[in-house]
C-alpha cells in the first residue's frame, strides 16, 4: 500500500484559508517539516509583503525547505532553527506573528503546554494559533493511537498557555483542528 502524499492528507491551502492568511501576513510554522507543505502555500497567500517563518529543530529540515522555496521561486520564507519546546526557544520577537501553525507536532512534544506557550508568545494580540493533530482513533496512517493527543487535552493546554478557544473543525479524515486567538 502506498502512503498518500501530504496534500491528500491535509489540504494546506484550505487550512490556511480557514486560518485567514492573506496578503502581508506574518505566519510562523512551528515544526515545519521537510516538505514545506504549509510554508510554500502560506508564502503565496501572504504575497511579497508577507513573511513566513519555517521553524524546526532539525537543520536538515530547514535546508530542505530552503531548497524547495528556491526551486519554487518563493522569496518570503525565512527558515529558523528553534526549539519550540523551550520558552523563547524560537528567536522571533513576542507578539510578532499574525498566525502561528502547530500542525502534527503535539503528539511528538514532551511538554505540550510549553510548546503552546511559545506559540502564544509569538502571536500578536488578536492573532490566531491553529492546532491540528492526529485523531485519537486508530487509522492506517500516522503514529500509534497511544501517542496521539486528544483535542480536549490540546484545548486545555492551549487555554492554560493564555489562548482563547474560538472553534473546532475537522480539516481532514485523520485529523482534528482547533482555532485559538490571543
Amino acid at each position: 500500500m502506498s502512503i498518500p502524499s501530504n496534500s491528500i492528507l491535509l489540504d494546506a491551502p484550505a487550512v490556511l484559508a480557514k486560518a485567514g492568511v492573506r496578503a502581508g501576513f506574518i505566519v510562523a510554522d512551528m515544526g515545519c517539516g521537510t516538505s514545506g507543505h504549509f510554508v510554500i502555500p502560506a508564502a503565496r497567500m501572504a504575497g511579497p509583503t508577507g513573511r513566513i517563518y519555517a521553524i524546526d529543530i532539525l537543520k536538515s529540515v530547514l535546508a530542505a525547505v530552503e531548497s524547495r522555496a528556491k526551486l519554487e521561486g518563493v522569496n518570503s520564507i525565512e527558515t529558523l532553527w528553534g526549539n519550540c519546546e523551550m520558552w523563547e526557544g524560537v528567536k522571533i520577537a513576542a507578539n510578532a506573528v499574525d498566525i502561528t501553525l502547530v500542525i502534527n507536532n503535539l503528539y511528538l512534544a514532551k511538554n505540550r503546554q510549553i510548546f503552546l506557550s511559545e506559540a502564544a508568545r509569538l502571536t500578536k494580540v488578536g492573532g490566531k494559533v491553529i492546532v491540528i493533530d492526529w485523531k485519537t482513533v486508530a487509522s492506517p496512517l500516522g503514529p500509534t493511537p497511544e501517542s496521539r493527543v486528544s483535542p480536549e487535552a490540546a484545548k486545555a493546554d492551549a487555554m492554560a498557555a493564555g489562548l482563547r478557544f474560538v472553534e473546532a473543525w475537522d480539516p481532514a479524515p485523520y485529523f482534528w483542528g482547533l482555532v485559538f486567538s490571543k
